[in-house]
Protein backbone atom coordinates (compact mmCIF):
# COMPACT_ATOMS: atom_id res chain seq x y z
CA UNK A 1 0.00 0.00 0.00
CA UNK A 2 1.63 3.42 -0.62
CA UNK A 3 2.58 5.63 2.09
CA UNK A 4 0.01 8.01 1.02
CA UNK A 5 -2.59 5.51 1.73
CA UNK A 6 -1.28 4.02 4.97
CA UNK A 7 -1.33 7.90 6.71
CA UNK A 8 -5.22 8.30 5.75
CA UNK A 9 -5.91 4.72 7.28
CA UNK A 10 -6.93 6.47 11.04
CA UNK A 11 -8.31 9.33 8.95
CA UNK A 12 -11.25 6.72 7.75
CA UNK A 13 -11.57 5.52 10.97
CA UNK A 14 -12.75 7.86 12.75
CA UNK A 15 -14.58 9.97 10.74
CA UNK A 16 -16.89 7.01 10.95
CA UNK A 17 -16.42 6.38 14.77
CA UNK A 18 -16.94 9.91 15.65
CA UNK A 19 -19.73 10.09 13.33
CA UNK A 20 -21.27 7.22 15.21
CA UNK A 21 -21.10 8.83 18.42
CA UNK A 22 -22.80 12.13 17.47
CA UNK A 23 -25.13 11.33 14.86
CA UNK A 24 -27.49 9.03 16.62
CA UNK A 25 -27.36 11.39 19.48
CA UNK A 26 -29.08 13.99 17.98
CA UNK A 27 -31.59 11.84 16.30
CA UNK A 28 -32.47 10.41 19.29
CA UNK A 29 -33.16 14.03 20.64
CA UNK A 30 -30.20 13.88 22.97
CA UNK A 31 -28.62 17.19 21.62
CA UNK A 32 -29.34 20.61 23.17
CA UNK A 33 -30.42 23.94 21.81
CA UNK A 34 -26.79 24.95 24.65
CA UNK A 35 -24.51 24.84 22.57
CA UNK A 36 -25.60 22.63 19.22
CA UNK A 37 -28.43 24.73 18.68
CA UNK A 38 -26.58 28.17 18.86
CA UNK A 39 -23.42 27.48 16.64
CA UNK A 40 -26.26 26.41 13.97
CA UNK A 41 -27.81 29.80 14.34
CA UNK A 42 -24.38 31.46 13.84
CA UNK A 43 -23.45 29.27 10.66
CA UNK A 44 -26.85 29.38 8.98
CA UNK A 45 -26.51 33.39 9.54
CA UNK A 46 -22.90 33.03 7.62
CA UNK A 47 -24.73 30.74 5.27
CA UNK A 48 -27.68 33.37 4.16
CA UNK A 49 -24.79 36.34 4.29
CA UNK A 50 -26.30 37.48 7.34
CA UNK A 51 -24.64 38.39 10.55
CA UNK A 52 -24.11 35.41 12.81
CA UNK A 53 -27.15 36.12 15.37
CA UNK A 54 -27.62 33.83 18.05
CA UNK A 55 -31.16 34.31 19.04
CA UNK A 56 -31.01 30.99 21.94
CA UNK A 57 -28.29 33.87 23.77
CA UNK A 58 -31.14 36.73 23.13
CA UNK A 59 -32.83 39.20 20.54
CA UNK A 60 -30.29 40.12 17.99
CA UNK A 61 -27.50 38.81 19.84
CA UNK A 62 -24.64 38.30 17.52
CA UNK A 63 -22.38 35.28 17.93
CA UNK A 64 -18.85 37.40 18.07
CA UNK A 65 -20.12 38.81 21.25
CA UNK A 66 -20.14 35.66 23.06
CA UNK A 67 -17.05 34.18 21.76
CA UNK A 68 -14.74 35.84 18.64
CA UNK A 69 -15.03 32.73 16.44
CA UNK A 70 -15.12 34.28 12.84
CA UNK A 71 -13.98 31.22 11.61
CA UNK A 72 -17.12 29.10 12.01
CA UNK A 73 -18.00 31.31 8.32
CA UNK A 74 -15.79 28.35 6.62
CA UNK A 75 -18.85 26.13 7.31
CA UNK A 76 -21.06 28.08 5.50
CA UNK A 77 -20.95 26.79 2.24
CA UNK A 78 -21.81 23.19 3.47
CA UNK A 79 -24.80 24.39 5.59
CA UNK A 80 -25.90 26.25 2.60
CA UNK A 81 -26.16 22.95 0.16
CA UNK A 82 -26.92 20.49 3.74
CA UNK A 83 -28.86 22.62 5.91
CA UNK A 84 -29.32 21.70 9.68
CA UNK A 85 -27.71 20.13 12.16
CA UNK A 86 -26.12 17.18 10.96
CA UNK A 87 -23.71 19.41 8.80
CA UNK A 88 -21.88 20.60 11.56
CA UNK A 89 -21.74 17.17 13.55
CA UNK A 90 -20.71 15.70 10.46
CA UNK A 91 -18.22 18.27 10.02
CA UNK A 92 -16.90 18.01 13.73
CA UNK A 93 -16.33 14.58 13.12
CA UNK A 94 -14.36 15.16 9.79
CA UNK A 95 -12.33 17.93 11.61
CA UNK A 96 -11.68 15.74 14.46
CA UNK A 97 -10.89 12.85 11.36
CA UNK A 98 -8.44 15.12 9.45
CA UNK A 99 -6.77 16.09 12.14
CA UNK A 100 -4.90 12.25 12.36
CA UNK A 101 -3.49 13.05 9.18
CA UNK A 102 -0.07 15.11 10.49
CA UNK A 103 -0.11 13.06 13.61
CA UNK A 104 -0.15 9.52 11.74
CA UNK A 105 2.34 10.80 8.80
CA UNK A 106 5.12 12.54 11.31
CA UNK A 107 4.67 8.52 13.33
CA UNK A 108 5.10 7.08 10.10
CA UNK A 109 8.21 9.17 9.47
CA UNK A 110 9.80 8.39 12.62
CA UNK A 111 8.37 4.83 13.52
CA UNK A 112 7.49 3.07 10.28
CA UNK A 113 4.07 2.37 8.86
CA UNK A 114 2.21 -0.29 11.50
CA UNK A 115 3.37 1.52 14.35
CA UNK A 116 2.85 5.05 12.58
CA UNK A 117 -0.70 3.98 12.24
CA UNK A 118 -1.12 2.08 15.42
CA UNK A 119 -0.18 5.49 16.83
CA UNK A 120 -2.30 7.64 14.53
CA UNK A 121 -4.99 5.25 15.57
CA UNK A 122 -4.58 5.61 19.21
CA UNK A 123 -4.64 9.42 18.37
CA UNK A 124 -7.88 9.92 16.49
CA UNK A 125 -9.54 7.12 19.48
CA UNK A 126 -8.22 9.44 22.31
CA UNK A 127 -10.83 10.45 24.87
CA UNK A 128 -10.42 14.38 24.28
CA UNK A 129 -11.96 13.68 20.82
CA UNK A 130 -14.67 11.50 21.87
CA UNK A 131 -15.81 13.33 24.79
CA UNK A 132 -16.67 16.56 22.39
CA UNK A 133 -18.25 14.24 19.86
CA UNK A 134 -20.70 13.10 23.02
CA UNK A 135 -21.56 16.80 23.59
CA UNK A 136 -22.65 18.78 20.40
CA UNK A 137 -20.98 20.67 18.26
CA UNK A 138 -18.52 23.04 18.76
CA UNK A 139 -15.77 25.92 17.75
CA UNK A 140 -12.85 24.22 18.94
CA UNK A 141 -13.56 21.00 16.18
CA UNK A 142 -11.77 24.02 13.79
CA UNK A 143 -8.90 24.90 16.01
CA UNK A 144 -8.24 20.78 16.38
CA UNK A 145 -6.67 20.13 13.06
CA UNK A 146 -4.42 23.28 12.67
CA UNK A 147 -3.12 22.43 16.11
CA UNK A 148 -2.30 19.22 14.79
CA UNK A 149 -0.45 20.61 11.97
CA UNK A 150 1.37 23.18 13.96
CA UNK A 151 3.01 20.81 16.52
CA UNK A 152 4.08 18.25 14.08
CA UNK A 153 5.48 21.26 12.03
CA UNK A 154 7.52 22.30 15.58
CA UNK A 155 8.24 18.46 15.89
CA UNK A 156 9.66 18.33 12.23
CA UNK A 157 11.70 22.16 13.01
CA UNK A 158 9.28 23.39 9.99
CA UNK A 159 9.11 26.84 12.57
CA UNK A 160 7.65 29.20 9.20
CA UNK A 161 5.08 26.58 8.47
CA UNK A 162 4.21 25.79 12.45
CA UNK A 163 3.54 29.68 12.65
CA UNK A 164 1.13 29.73 9.35
CA UNK A 165 -0.87 27.04 11.14
CA UNK A 166 -1.45 28.31 14.13
CA UNK A 167 -1.78 32.16 13.23
CA UNK A 168 -5.69 31.54 12.56
CA UNK A 169 -5.96 30.49 15.47
CA UNK A 170 -7.25 33.31 16.74
CA UNK A 171 -10.24 33.36 14.43
CA UNK A 172 -11.34 30.11 15.76
CA UNK A 173 -11.76 31.22 19.86
CA UNK A 174 -10.34 34.16 21.58
CA UNK A 175 -8.30 31.49 24.14
CA UNK A 176 -6.73 29.68 21.36
CA UNK A 177 -4.07 32.92 21.72
CA UNK A 178 -2.94 30.87 24.62
CA UNK A 179 -1.81 28.15 22.07
CA UNK A 180 -0.32 30.21 19.74
CA UNK A 181 1.50 31.85 22.39
CA UNK A 182 3.24 28.50 23.18
CA UNK A 183 3.90 27.92 19.95
CA UNK A 184 5.87 31.44 18.96
CA UNK A 185 7.77 30.43 22.49
CA UNK A 186 8.87 27.37 21.46
CA UNK A 187 10.11 28.83 17.75
CA UNK A 188 11.95 31.76 19.65
CA UNK A 189 13.60 29.14 22.41
CA UNK A 190 13.85 25.96 21.03
CA UNK A 191 13.76 27.31 16.68
CA UNK A 192 16.61 29.84 16.14
CA UNK A 193 14.58 32.00 14.79
CA UNK A 194 14.16 34.82 17.18
CA UNK A 195 12.42 37.52 15.24
CA UNK A 196 9.70 34.84 14.09
CA UNK A 197 9.20 33.54 17.77
CA UNK A 198 8.98 36.69 19.17
CA UNK A 199 6.57 38.25 16.75
CA UNK A 200 4.17 35.04 16.88
CA UNK A 201 4.38 36.33 20.97
CA UNK A 202 3.34 39.25 20.07
CA UNK A 203 0.92 37.86 17.56
CA UNK A 204 -0.58 35.83 20.54
CA UNK A 205 -1.00 38.57 23.31
CA UNK A 206 -2.11 41.77 21.03
CA UNK A 207 -4.39 39.49 18.63
CA UNK A 208 -6.29 37.84 22.22
CA UNK A 209 -6.43 41.13 24.01
CA UNK A 210 -7.72 42.87 21.27
CA UNK A 211 -10.37 40.33 20.93
CA UNK A 212 -11.50 40.11 24.42
CA UNK A 213 -10.92 44.02 25.36
CA UNK A 214 -12.38 45.16 21.95
CA UNK A 215 -13.79 43.08 19.47
CA UNK A 216 -16.31 40.84 21.63
CA UNK A 217 -17.46 43.83 23.53
CA UNK A 218 -17.92 45.87 20.63
CA UNK A 219 -20.72 42.64 19.95
CA UNK A 220 -22.16 41.95 23.36
CA UNK A 221 -25.18 44.03 23.71
CA UNK A 222 -23.82 44.60 27.39
CA UNK A 223 -20.23 45.70 26.26
CA UNK A 224 -18.42 43.71 28.27
CA UNK A 225 -17.00 39.71 27.68
CA UNK A 226 -19.37 37.77 29.75
CA UNK A 227 -16.37 34.85 30.46
CA UNK A 228 -14.14 37.54 32.10
CA UNK A 229 -15.45 36.73 35.39
CA UNK A 230 -14.66 32.94 35.62
CA UNK A 231 -11.12 34.68 35.72
CA UNK A 232 -11.41 36.98 38.31
CA UNK A 233 -9.28 36.90 41.19
CA UNK A 234 -10.61 35.07 43.94
CA UNK A 235 -9.50 34.17 47.77
CA UNK A 236 -6.55 31.52 48.69
CA UNK A 237 -2.91 31.57 47.52
CA UNK A 238 -2.30 31.23 43.85
CA UNK A 239 -0.69 27.77 43.92
CA UNK A 240 -3.60 25.92 45.84
CA UNK A 241 -5.96 28.11 42.92
CA UNK A 242 -4.13 26.58 40.22
CA UNK A 243 -3.80 23.03 41.63
CA UNK A 244 -6.84 22.19 43.76
CA UNK A 245 -9.12 20.35 43.76
CA UNK A 246 -8.46 16.92 42.91
CA UNK A 247 -10.27 17.00 39.48
CA UNK A 248 -7.08 19.00 38.67
CA UNK A 249 -4.80 16.12 38.81
CA UNK A 250 -7.32 13.91 37.34
CA UNK A 251 -7.03 15.49 34.09
CA UNK A 252 -3.35 16.16 34.41
CA UNK A 253 -3.45 11.89 34.98
CA UNK A 254 -5.53 11.96 31.85
CA UNK A 255 -3.77 13.90 29.74
CA UNK A 256 -0.30 12.00 29.83
CA UNK A 257 -0.84 8.81 31.58
CA UNK A 258 -2.62 7.31 27.89
CA UNK A 259 0.39 8.29 26.03
CA UNK A 260 2.72 6.21 29.26
CA UNK A 261 4.36 9.57 30.48
CA UNK A 262 6.41 10.07 27.37
CA UNK A 263 4.62 13.22 26.38
CA UNK A 264 6.64 14.38 29.49
CA UNK A 265 10.04 13.59 27.68
CA UNK A 266 9.21 16.36 25.26
CA UNK A 267 9.45 20.31 25.10
CA UNK A 268 6.30 20.42 23.27
CA UNK A 269 4.89 18.99 26.29
CA UNK A 270 4.80 22.64 27.64
CA UNK A 271 2.33 23.85 25.02
CA UNK A 272 -0.22 22.46 27.08
CA UNK A 273 1.05 24.86 30.11
CA UNK A 274 -1.03 27.57 29.42
CA UNK A 275 -4.13 26.56 28.54
CA UNK A 276 -4.18 24.65 31.77
CA UNK A 277 -3.03 27.07 33.90
CA UNK A 278 -6.44 29.46 32.34
CA UNK A 279 -8.57 26.45 32.94
CA UNK A 280 -7.43 25.68 36.26
CA UNK A 281 -7.37 29.48 37.58
CA UNK A 282 -11.05 29.77 36.32
CA UNK A 283 -13.92 29.74 38.86
CA UNK A 284 -15.83 27.47 36.63
CA UNK A 285 -15.34 23.90 37.37
CA UNK A 286 -16.46 22.56 34.31
CA UNK A 287 -12.79 23.46 32.81
CA UNK A 288 -11.35 21.70 35.32
CA UNK A 289 -12.26 18.53 34.60
CA UNK A 290 -12.18 15.38 31.44
CA UNK A 291 -15.62 16.18 30.16
CA UNK A 292 -17.45 18.67 27.61
CA UNK A 293 -14.67 19.42 25.22
CA UNK A 294 -12.21 21.26 26.56
CA UNK A 295 -9.56 18.91 26.51
CA UNK A 296 -9.97 18.51 22.38
CA UNK A 297 -7.33 21.22 21.38
CA UNK A 298 -4.91 19.32 23.77
CA UNK A 299 -4.94 15.98 22.14
CA UNK A 300 -2.90 16.53 19.14
CA UNK A 301 -0.06 18.53 21.43
CA UNK A 302 0.08 15.74 23.77
CA UNK A 303 0.47 12.69 21.25
CA UNK A 304 2.80 14.22 18.98
CA UNK A 305 4.90 15.26 22.24
CA UNK A 306 4.54 11.51 22.90
CA UNK A 307 6.45 10.88 19.63
CA UNK A 308 8.62 13.27 20.20
CA UNK A 309 9.49 11.96 23.66
CA UNK A 310 9.63 8.31 22.09
CA UNK A 311 12.13 9.34 19.22
CA UNK A 312 14.30 11.06 22.16
CA UNK A 313 14.35 7.53 24.35
CA UNK A 314 17.67 5.33 23.94
CA UNK A 315 17.43 2.06 22.78
CA UNK A 316 14.79 0.28 21.05
CA UNK A 317 12.55 -1.72 23.53
CA UNK A 318 10.26 0.84 23.91
CA UNK A 319 9.90 2.43 20.48
CA UNK A 320 8.85 -1.58 19.81
CA UNK A 321 5.75 -1.75 22.50
CA UNK A 322 4.77 2.03 22.80
CA UNK A 323 2.33 2.55 19.82
CA UNK A 324 0.28 -0.46 20.78
CA UNK A 325 -0.16 -0.20 24.22
CA UNK A 326 -1.22 3.54 23.65
CA UNK A 327 -3.64 1.95 21.08
CA UNK A 328 -4.88 -0.36 23.56
CA UNK A 329 -5.55 2.52 25.99
CA UNK A 330 -7.52 4.61 23.83
CA UNK A 331 -9.83 1.65 22.73
CA UNK A 332 -10.28 0.13 26.42
CA UNK A 333 -11.34 3.79 27.48
CA UNK A 334 -13.70 4.52 23.78
CA UNK A 335 -17.41 4.30 24.47
CA UNK A 336 -18.49 2.31 22.36
CA UNK A 337 -21.13 3.96 19.43
CA UNK A 338 -24.91 3.68 20.12
CA UNK A 339 -26.43 2.81 17.26
CA UNK A 340 -29.68 2.54 17.75
CA UNK A 341 -32.01 4.90 16.19
CA UNK A 342 -35.11 7.14 17.36
CA UNK A 343 -37.76 5.07 19.66
CA UNK A 344 -41.93 5.60 19.26
CA UNK A 345 -41.43 8.38 21.73
CA UNK A 346 -38.96 10.13 19.67
CA UNK A 347 -41.00 10.17 16.29
CA UNK A 348 -44.38 11.15 18.11
CA UNK A 349 -42.00 14.34 19.05
CA UNK A 350 -41.00 15.10 16.00
CA UNK A 351 -44.60 15.01 14.89
CA UNK A 352 -45.66 17.39 17.52
CA UNK A 353 -42.88 19.80 16.99
CA UNK A 354 -43.99 19.76 12.98
CA UNK A 355 -47.04 22.23 14.47
CA UNK A 356 -44.50 25.17 14.58
CA UNK A 357 -44.78 26.36 11.21
CA UNK A 358 -41.43 26.93 8.50
CA UNK A 359 -40.05 30.52 9.39
CA UNK A 360 -42.07 30.78 13.09
CA UNK A 361 -40.60 32.21 16.18
CA UNK A 362 -40.55 29.69 18.57
CA UNK A 363 -39.44 29.82 22.09
CA UNK A 364 -38.10 25.95 22.53
CA UNK A 365 -37.08 23.82 25.51
CA UNK A 366 -33.08 23.18 25.67
CA UNK A 367 -33.49 20.12 24.29
CA UNK A 368 -36.06 20.81 21.57
CA UNK A 369 -34.11 24.06 19.90
CA UNK A 370 -31.92 21.76 17.84
CA UNK A 371 -34.61 19.94 15.96
CA UNK A 372 -35.95 23.68 14.89
CA UNK A 373 -33.51 25.67 14.77
CA UNK A 374 -32.51 25.20 10.55
CA UNK A 375 -36.20 26.09 10.21
CA UNK A 376 -37.14 28.87 12.68
CA UNK A 377 -35.96 31.44 14.63
CA UNK A 378 -35.39 29.81 18.00
CA UNK A 379 -35.12 31.77 21.52
CA UNK A 380 -34.78 29.50 24.55
CA UNK A 381 -37.69 28.88 26.62
CA UNK A 382 -38.57 30.29 29.37
CA UNK A 383 -37.42 33.45 28.82
CA UNK A 384 -39.40 35.74 25.65
CA UNK A 385 -41.59 38.36 25.97
CA UNK A 386 -45.19 38.06 24.83
CA UNK A 387 -46.44 39.64 21.26
CA UNK A 388 -48.66 41.91 22.67
CA UNK A 389 -46.41 43.52 25.13
CA UNK A 390 -48.82 42.90 28.04
CA UNK A 391 -45.27 41.08 29.89
CA UNK A 392 -43.00 38.26 29.80
CA UNK A 393 -41.45 35.56 31.70
CA UNK A 394 -38.93 35.59 34.35
CA UNK A 395 -35.71 36.94 33.81
CA UNK A 396 -32.76 34.46 33.83
CA UNK A 397 -29.97 36.20 36.34
CA UNK A 398 -27.99 36.34 33.36
CA UNK A 399 -30.54 38.56 31.16
CA UNK A 400 -32.35 41.20 33.18
CA UNK A 401 -32.47 43.45 30.27
CA UNK A 402 -35.71 43.38 28.56
CA UNK A 403 -33.82 43.78 25.25
CA UNK A 404 -32.52 40.35 25.78
CA UNK A 405 -35.80 38.67 25.51
CA UNK A 406 -37.15 37.57 22.19
CA UNK A 407 -41.02 38.05 21.33
CA UNK A 408 -41.88 34.37 20.31
CA UNK A 409 -45.86 33.26 18.92
CA UNK A 410 -44.63 29.86 19.31
CA UNK A 411 -43.63 27.77 22.06
CA UNK A 412 -41.90 24.07 22.38
CA UNK A 413 -42.19 22.89 26.02
CA UNK A 414 -41.17 20.01 28.38
CA UNK A 415 -44.27 18.42 30.54
CA UNK A 416 -41.13 17.63 32.94
CA UNK A 417 -38.50 20.66 32.43
CA UNK A 418 -35.22 19.58 32.29
CA UNK A 419 -31.95 20.44 34.29
CA UNK A 420 -31.11 23.10 31.96
CA UNK A 421 -31.61 26.36 32.37
CA UNK A 422 -34.33 26.20 35.51
CA UNK A 423 -36.90 24.32 36.15
CA UNK A 424 -38.76 26.24 38.46
CA UNK A 425 -38.78 29.38 36.00
CA UNK A 426 -40.15 27.01 33.18
CA UNK A 427 -42.64 25.41 35.16
CA UNK A 428 -43.61 29.43 36.24
CA UNK A 429 -43.17 30.29 32.64
CA UNK A 430 -45.73 27.53 31.36
CA UNK A 431 -48.17 28.52 33.74
CA UNK A 432 -48.36 31.98 32.72
CA UNK A 433 -48.72 30.64 28.63
CA UNK A 434 -53.17 30.94 28.69
CA UNK A 435 -53.20 33.47 30.62
CA UNK A 436 -50.68 35.59 28.00
CA UNK A 437 -52.93 34.12 24.98
CA UNK A 438 -51.32 30.99 24.32
CA UNK A 439 -53.19 27.72 23.46
CA UNK A 440 -52.02 24.31 22.87
CA UNK A 441 -51.91 23.13 19.42
CA UNK A 442 -50.47 19.41 19.58
CA UNK A 443 -49.42 17.29 22.11
CA UNK A 444 -47.44 14.46 22.35
CA UNK A 445 -44.60 12.64 23.86
CA UNK A 446 -44.36 14.83 27.27
CA UNK A 447 -44.09 17.66 24.73
CA UNK A 448 -46.45 20.42 24.29
CA UNK A 449 -46.36 23.28 21.52
CA UNK A 450 -48.29 26.41 21.89
CA UNK A 451 -50.05 29.04 19.72
CA UNK A 452 -50.39 32.73 21.21
CA UNK A 453 -53.13 34.62 19.14
CA UNK A 454 -54.70 38.09 19.83
CA UNK A 455 -57.21 38.97 21.86
CA UNK A 456 -60.16 39.80 20.45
Amino acid sequence: MPAFAVVWLPTFAVALFQSALSLPRHWRMQTSGFDLGIFEEAVRGYAYLEPPVVTLKGAGFVQLGDHFSPALAVLAPFYRLWPGPETLLVAQSLLFALSTVPVTELAVRWLGRARGVAAGLAYGLSWGLWQASLFDFHEIALAVPLVACATAALARGRWRAAVWWALPLLLVKEDMGLLLAGVGGHVLLAGRRRGLGAATLAAAVLGTLLTVLVLIPAANPTGGYAYGATAALGGGDPVTRLLLPAAKWWTLAALFVPVLLLALRSPLALLTVLPLAARFWSANPAYWSTGWHYSAVLMPVVFVAALDGLRRLPGHAALRFAPAAMLAVAVLAAPRPDLSGPGPDTLTARQVLAAVPDGARVAAANRLAPHLTSRCTVSLFPYLTFPDGAGSTRLSPDDRDPLFRPTAEWAATLDTPDDFPAPADDLTAQQSLPTAGYHPVAHGAGITVWHWEPRR
